[in-house]
């Protein structure tokens, strides 16, 4: 199936004890690059999200962004850093022998000393890892990826018409190679036997000789094989895009084929025209690949 790589969503549920939020952000790559980002107490979920997403999308470089506002009273604990204390306590006591300060040490001023008190958000051991928080989560990045997939099949199907046009294109090009290769193939001949015609006439011809180099000069230059690959590549070409699965690097490898194919043809082939075909088949084969790169 041709798929985009390219694709936006984003989601925003409103639970009784939370609100949740999952954008995702999709682009081309040439593999599956998911980045993830999450909150510090969903830590313990992360392998169970990226396999939700990794399930879901098979090729692109994809951005997870999930926030979760609890909507419960947040339960804090203080902690005192004695370390700290210790530590300045000799110091606050030299300072006031020499009389640069006054008083003792007051609530108020270890306020004003960050590291003497650590401040953090209290929650029930384990509790992330289980419970309606966590299938609330994963309904809301499924629903996300719902989107994130509709659009990437919308895009994919713009895709889809453009490279069928090309390779319509492509499949006519190659029988206006072929063609032309066989009229040059004739002209060949005719030339080859007129000049054996002339040989013969100055009695200066070998002529099973001749033949046989006539013959092995033709074989070179037919291009049925090639046309016969070229034609087959089309028609593999169009079962990958009617299949389900992501098809974008076979594609890719397909057009390298073809590529090849074109290239053996155009050394081959005799013909004016060919040259001239063979050159646009090529630049409609780079469009086609520059597309590809798109495809999932």
């Amino acid at each position: 199936m041709i798929k985009s790589m390219t694709g936006f969503a984003a989601v925003t549920r409103e639970e009784e004890n939370a609100s949740i939020a999952v954008t995702l952000k999709s682009v081309n790559h040439r593999f599956l690059d998911l980045q993830l980002r999450i909150p510090g107490s969903l830590a313990p979920l992360e392998n169970r999200l990226r396999s939700l997403v990794q399930g879901r999308v098979a090729r692109g470089r994809v951005e997870v962004t999930i926030a979760v506002q609890h909507r419960q009273d947040t339960h804090v604990e203080v902690e005192l850093n004695e370390a700290v204390l210790n530590a300045l306590t000799p110091a606050l006591d030299r300072a006031r022998s020499l009389g640069f300060i006054q008083g003792t040490l007051t609530a108020g001023d270890l306020l004003r000393f960050p590291q003497a008190l650590v401040i953090r958000d209290r929650t029930e051991e384990g509790a992330i890892e289980s419970g309606p928080l966590v299938e609330q989560i994963e309904r809301v990045l499924g629903a996300a990826l719902d989107e994130l997939e509709a659009m990437r099949v919308r895009e994919g199907e713009y895709l889809r018409a453009d490279l069928d046009a090309r390779r319509a294109r492509l499949g006519e090009l190659f029988e206006r190679v072929a063609q032309a290769a066989d009229q040059g193939l004739q002209g060949l001949q005719t030339r080859l036997a007129e000049r054996v015609h002339e040989l013969r006439a100055e009695s200066l011809a070998d002529e099973s000789l001749i033949a046989q180099e006539i013959a092995k000069f033709a074989g070179r230059s037919d291009i049925t094989e090639e046309v016969v690959r070229f034609r087959g590549h089309l028609e593999h070409w169009q079962a990958l895009s009617d299949s389900p699965e992501p098809c974008g690097r076979k594609l890719d490898f397909l057009l390298q084929e073809m590529n090849r194919e074109v290239n053996t043809a155009g050394s081959k082939a005799e013909g004016p025209l060919v040259s001239e075909f063979v050159v646009t088949l090529k630049a409609e084969l780079e469009k086609m690949r520059e597309q590809v790169q798109n495809v999932e």
